[in-house]
């Protein structure tokens, strides 16, 4: 059974604490955009469609105690104004700005004879109807990722177990359920097509090692984990032993021409792929898709805190046993260096080879270049 990020039922939303993973399960009531913005801009709550789903919930449950007025249009200025608020807890990930053009939308389908409690039914059943869509589609996303790289839908014969590389996380933990890479890495597992996985820390904030390393243990996928300096080793020494095959990745956000928006450190290691003669695979959801932008070099790149960088934090380990009652927080660095912390990195689309959507695979045509229209 997956782990369970987002627990949800009308008027009320809990979020897995994701900083306290993997030593502690403690859920937050997020029961206000307030607290959805805090909830993602600390981090207690990432992965791209993780953070639309919660920002939309949790305005659904403030609705259900809110003053939005009596009229359609005093309900939809309300709404229009969380939802702008909302937006600026994480402008990177686009699943979020494309759920709230969606719900701005869907509220102002609202026939304006109706009643301020007409558009905020409207608002609630269309944020549910995103948790529910996302599952879907990470379900999607795993099977057509799967049957890609073990060839199922072209051939008759069973290829040898392979092994992939992912980097950050992007399972349950990042998704409704499931999750896009991840979910790839769960497809080729239960259908026994994967002989090994292997996760990045993820430095500076170690989602790889706190989160998808506890996942994989979760759920008994074979898997070990690296630092993220230790690819190009792995994929020079590994490769043969381990049937490497693919390095799969999640996406916060993918343009017209397929540059890829993901956690820093996806960029280096599409390199080292390449050179490796090894398959570069990003998973992502149509939600995650922006056709309005051209190419990467119009993405937007979050910085985050120095403290990254020069200091770590977590429970006290005592003579091998994980203490969570203690947590001590240690410097890494000399204090004083100046920190350079990009939270993404764009992947050009040259070093990509299959973008793999809820809809389908989507491979480069003759001239090397993808045309993601036909996903939509």
């Amino acid at each position: 059974m997956s782990l369970q990020a987002i627990r949800y039922t009308r008027g009320s939303l809990d979020v897995l604490d994701q900083l306290r993973l993997p030593h502690e399960h403690h859920y937050d009531a997020v029961h206000t955009s307030e607290a959805a913005f805090d909830c993602i801009r600390s981090m207690r709550v990432r992965g791209a469609p993780a953070i639309a789903i919660v920002a939309a919930l949790a305005l659904a449950v403030e609705l259900g105690q809110a003053q939005v007025g009596s009229t359609v249009a005093e309900a939809v200025t309300y709404i229009d104004g969380r939802l702008d608020y909302l937006y600026e807890s994480r402008p990177t990930a686009v699943d979020l700005g494309n759920a709230i053009t969606l719900l701005k939308k869907t509220i102002r389908s609202v026939d304006n004879s109706s009643s301020a409690a007409a558009v905020v039914d409207a608002y609630v059943a269309e944020a549910e109807a995103i948790l529910e869509r996302d599952l879907k589609s990470n379900l999607a996303i795993g099977s057509h990722g799967a049957d890609w790289l073990v060839g199922a839908a072209s051939s008759t014969a069973a290829p040898a177990p392979i092994s992939v590389l992912t980097h950050c996380n992007t399972g349950s933990l990042a998704t409704s359920g499931h999750g896009t890479a991840l979910g790839i890495i769960r497809s080729l597992h239960e259908r026994k097509a994967l002989k090994h996985a292997f996760c990045t820390e993820t430095r500076p904030y170690n989602q790889g090692s706190r989160l998808t390393a506890f996942e994989l243990v979760y759920e008994q996928i074979p898997a070990t984990l690296i630092t993220d300096s230790m690819a190009a080793a792995l994929f020079h020494l590994k490769k043969g032993a381990y049937n490497i095959a693919a390095v799969i990745v999640g996406a916060d956000r993918v343009v017209r021409n397929g540059d890829t928006a993901n956690k820093i450190g996806t960029y280096q290691l599409a390199v080292l792929a390449r050179h490796h003669g090894i398959k570069f695979v990003v998973a992502a959801p149509t939600t995650s898709i922006d056709l309005e932008t051209p190419t990467g070099a119009q993405i937007k790149i979050e910085e985050r805190k120095r403290e990254e960088l020069t200091q770590i934090s977590g429970p006290v380990v005592v003579d091998g046993v994980v203490d969570t009652s203690t947590t001590a927080r240690v410097a890494t660095a000399d204090q004083r260096i100046d920190v350079w912390n990009p939270a993404f990195d764009v992947t050009p689309h040259d070093l990509i080879d299959v973008i793999v959507t809820e809809k389908g695979v989507v491979e480069k045509n003759a001239d090397g270049e993808f045309d993601l229209t036909k996903v939509f």
